[in-house]
C-alpha cells in the first residue's frame, strides 16, 4: 500500500529520463510510455481515500523518492491537458437533439445505469447527469424533439426539483409514471425512438418496445450512444488497481466458489453463466478494485463455464502480478473488446447459457441468442451465495461494526458540543466523521458519500451537501447523518438523527414512531421462507397509525467489503420473491420526512440468524452499535417492551464501545446510553 508524502513537500518533476531510471531500478510493471497511456484511465478512476492507490498499478513497494516522482509525473502530464469548456445543460440538450436528428431518431431513452445495470457507475457512464444535471443514483430520461421528461423514484422527488430545470424537463415518478408510459403517450406513429442496448435489460427493452409499438412507433437499438457523441471531455474508462481479497476476510477461496457454482450449472444442464454484475464478479474471484466511487468494484465481465473455468474480460493493465497469481490458470484474462467475440463463440455451441435478469443487458442477450445459444434469464448464480454470508464474513462484519461504532460515537460526542454553538456546516460535520473513521487499520473508503443533512435538507432522502448550497446546522432542529465505511472485513451503513438543542413536540413524536417501527422490525421472529416484503409493514405501522409513511424501502442488502446496496433480498412494499436466509445482512431503516422542515431516519444493519428459542424460525441480530438519541424520544409513546429493548441495546453499545473510548468521549457514551 502506498503512503503519500506530505502534500506540502511536493517535488518538482525531474524529467522522463530520471523517472525511467527509477522505474527500472524498482523493477516496475510498466515503462514510462505505458504509464503515459495509463494516465487518462487513472484520472477517470475516483480518488477515494487513497489518492495514490494508482501507484499499485506501476510498482510494488516503491521508495519515497519514486512515489514523489510518480506524483510529480502525473501532475506534469495532467497540467498539459487542454481545459474542456462544458456547455450549459440547455445547450447539451440542443446538441443531443441535433445528434438524434442526424440519425433519424425522434427521441432517445437515457438511463442512469452503465453496462452492468448498476447503481454505482464510473464517471464516463454519468450520461443522465450530463444531459440533465440530476445527480441521484437512480433515474431515467426520455428526450423527444420538442419535449423531455425525467423519471425518479420517491427518494429523489425533492432533489430532482432542485437540480433539474423544469423548463427543460417535466418530472415524473419512475415507478407510478414510468418511461414506457410516457413513450406510449407522447411518441407518434412512425417515430423511431432510440436506446442503447448495452445500458438496459431485456425486460426494460421489451417494455419500451411494447410502448412504442402501441402507437405505431419503433424502438431502435443504437450501435453508439449519441450522448457520448456530444459529451465534451467525456472521461476515459477507469483504470484502478485490482487486488486479491484475502481469504481471512472472504472465508472461502475463489476455486471453491467456482467449483461449487460450476457443479450447479452442470446439474441444471447449463454450459455457462454470464457474470455481468461487478459485485458478483468481485465476489466470485475474490478480487476488489476502485473503478467506481466508494465501492470496491473492478469493472469487467466474465463467463463461468460448467468445468469451473472462467473467461475474464477486463483490462489486463489493472491486474497486478499478485492478482494474476491469485487468479491462477483456470481464469483466462482477455480484453474487454473481445467480450462480443466471447459471447458469439459461446453461443455457437448451441448450449444453454444463463444470464442475470438484473444486470445482463439487452445487448448481451442479443449477442448470445443470434449466435445460437439457448438463453435462460434468471437470477445471477452468484446472488444467493454472495448474499448469505459465511461465518467468517459475518464475524468480520461484527468486528467492523464494533470499530465503526467507536468512530461514530466519537463523532456524536464531538457533535454534541460543536452543533449547539451554531455555525457548524453540513460538509464540515461530515468531514469530521470521516476523519474519525480513517485511522482504522482495515479502513479503505467510505461506503458512500455521507448524507449530512441539516433541518429541511433532512427531508431529501439522498441529499448531498454542496459547498455553495450547504446549510448550517440550526439550533432546535433535527440533524440527519447517514454514513458508512468500507473495511476489509465488512461494509457498514448507519443513520442517526440527532436533536440539536430542543426539538419540537412534533419532531419527538415522529422520531419516536420511527423508532417504534425500527424496534418492531429488529425484534421480528419469522418462519423460514419469509420474504422482506412480508415484514415491511412492521416498520411502517406506527407511522400508519397517524396517517404518515415514507416513500422508500425499509431495508436493502449489504455486501462484505462490497456494495452497500446489495440484492437480491430487501425489505420493501414492493413484492420480493427472495426469502430471507441465515447470513444475509440487511438494513433496518424506517424514516419520516416532512418536506421543507425536517427528516428522520434510524438505520442499523442486521444479520439474519436462526432463532435461539425456536429452531424452525429466524430472527435478526443487530450489527450496528451506536447510541440512538434519547433527547429526541417521547417516552410516553413507547411500550414497556420497547423501552426494555432500547435499554438493552444501549447496554450492548456501551459494553462494545467503552473499551475503545476515553476521556470526554467515554463520558459522553455513558450519558448517551443511560437507561430511560
Amino acid at each position: 500500500m502506498v503512503t503519500s508524502p506530505d502534500s506540502a513537500c511536493r517535488e518538482t518533476y525531474q524529467g522522463d529520463e530520471a523517472l525511467s531510471g527509477l522505474l527500472k531500478k524498482h523493477q516496475a510493471h510498466v515503462n514510462i510510455n505505458a504509464l503515459t497511456e495509463l494516465l487518462p484511465g487513472i484520472g477517470a478512476a475516483p480518488a477515494g481515500e487513497r489518492p495514490d492507490a494508482w501507484i499499485d498499478l506501476v510498482v510494488e513497494n516503491p521508495s519515497p523518492a519514486l512515489v514523489a516522482q510518480l506524483q510529480a509525473f502525473r501532475r506534469d502530464r495532467e497540467s498539459r491537458e487542454p481545459v474542456t469548456q462544458t456547455p450549459p445543460i440547455a445547450a447539451r440538450l440542443a446538441l443531443l437533439r441535433a445528434a438524434l436528428a442526424r440519425r433519424g431518431l425522434a427521441g432517445f431513452i437515457i438511463g442512469r445505469a452503465d453496462e452492468h445495470q448498476g447503481e454505482y457507475v464510473p464517471k464516463n457512464a454519468e450520461r443522465l447527469n450530463y444531459v440533465s444535471g440530476f445527480t441521484g443514483s437512480a433515474g431515467m430520461a426520455v428526450v423527444l424533439a420538442d419535449k423531455a421528461a425525467i423519471f425518479v423514484d420517491g427518494r429523489y422527488t425533492i432533489q430532482v426539483k432542485e437540480q433539474v430545470d423544469p423548463s427543460l424537463y417535466i418530472y415524473r415518478h419512475l415507478v407510478t409514471e414510468p418511461a414506457d408510459g410516457y413513450i406510449a403517450a407522447e411518441a407518434k406513429k412512425g417515430d423511431k425512438i432510440g436506446f442503447d442496448p448495452r445500458l438496459f435489460t431485456p425486460d426494460q427493452a421489451q417494455r419500451f418496445r411494447a410502448a412504442a409499438n402501441k402507437v405505431g412507433a419503433e424502438l431502435v437499438a443504437v450501435d453508439s450512444n449519441p450522448v457520448d457523441e456530444i459529451w465534451a471531455g467525456r472521461p476515459a474508462d477507469p483504470i484502478s488497481a485490482v487486488l486479491p481479497h484475502d481469504l481471512k476476510f472472504a472465508g472461502q477461496g475463489t476455486a471453491e466458489k467456482r467449483r461449487t457454482l460450476a457443479a450447479k450449472l452442470k446439474a441444471e444442464g447449463k454450459a455457462a453463466a454470464i457474470i455481468s454484475g461487478p459485485d458478483s464478479l468481485c465476489w466470485l474471484l475474490n478480487i476488489r478494485g476502485a473503478d467506481v466511487p466508494r465501492t470496491p468494484f473492478a469493472l469487467g465481465f466474465a463467463i463461468l463455464h460448467d468445468d469451473a473455468r472462467v473467461d475474464l474480460f477486463m483490462d489486463r493493465r489493472k491486474l497486478t502480478p499478485q492478482t494474476l497469481a491469485h487468479l491462477g490458470n483456470e481464469v483466462a484474462v482477455a480484453s474487454p473488446d473481445s467480450f462480443a467475440d466471447g459471447l458469439t463463440t459461446l453461443g455457437a455451441g448451441k448450449s444453454v447459457v444463463a444470464i442475470d435478469a438484473a444486470t445482463a443487458s439487452e445487448w448481451v442477450h442479443d449477442k448470445l441468442a443470434k449466435s445460437g445459444a439457448r438463453v435462460t434469464v434468471a437470477e445471477c448464480i452468484c446472488a444467493l451465495p454472495k448474499a448469505a454470508k459465511n461465518a467468517v464474513e459475518v464475524q468480520g462484519s461484527r468486528n467492523a461494526h464494533t470499530r465503526d461504532g467507536a468512530a461514530v460515537a466519537r463523532y456524536l460526542a464531538w457533535l454534541s458540543h460543536a452543533a449547539p454553538k451554531g455555525g457548524l456546516k453540513e460538509i464540515e460535520a461530515s468531514d469530521k466523521l470521516a476523519s474519525f473513521r480513517h485511522p482504522n487499520e482495515y479502513f479503505r473508503n467510505l461506503s458512500f458519500d455521507s448524507i449530512s443533512a441539516a433541518g429541511p435538507n433532512g427531508a431529501i432522502c439522498h441529499y448531498h451537501a454542496m459547498p455553495e448550497t450547504q446549510r448550517e446546522i440550526p439550533v432546535n432542529s433535527l440533524y440527519l447523518i447517514d454514513s458508512g465505511g468500507q473495511y476489509l472485513d465488512g461494509t457498514t451503513d448507519i443513520t442517526r438523527t440527532v436533536a440539536v438543542g430542543t426539538p419540537t413536540q412534533e419532531m419527538k413524536d415522529c422520531f419516536t414512531r420511527v423508532l417504534k417501527g425500527h424496534i418492531a422490525l429488529g425484534t421480528a421472529r419469522f418462519p423460514r421462507g419469509t420474504t422482506g416484503s412480508a415484514l415491511d409493514a412492521l416498520a411502517r405501522r406506527p407511522l400508519w397509525e397517524v396517517g404518515l409513511d415514507y416513500d422508500h424501502g425499509t431495508g436493502h442488502g449489504v455486501g462484505s467489503y462490497l456494495s452497500v446496496h446489495e440484492g437480491p433480498q430487501r425489505i420493501s412494499k414492493v413484492p420480493n420473491r427472495t426469502a430471507l436466509e441465515p447470513g444475509m445482512i440487511i438494513s433496518n431503516e424506517p424514516g419520516y420526512y416532512k418536506e421543507g422542515e425536517f427528516g428522520i431516519r434510524i438505520e442499523n444493519l442486521v444479520v439474519v440468524q436462526e432463532s435461539k428459542a425456536f429452531p424452525d424460525m429466524l430472527e435478526f441480530e443487530t450489527l450496528t452499535l451506536a447510541p440512538i438519541d434519547l433527547n429526541a424520544i417521547e417516552k410516553s409513546l413507547l411500550t414497556e417492551s420497547e423501552i426494555t429493548w432500547l435499554n438493552a441495546y444501549h447496554v450492548r453499545v456501551r459494553e462494545a464501545l467503552a473499551p475503545q473510548l476515553s476521556g470526554d468521549d467515554l463520558a459522553w457514551l455513558q450519558q448517551a446510553t443511560r437507561a430511560i
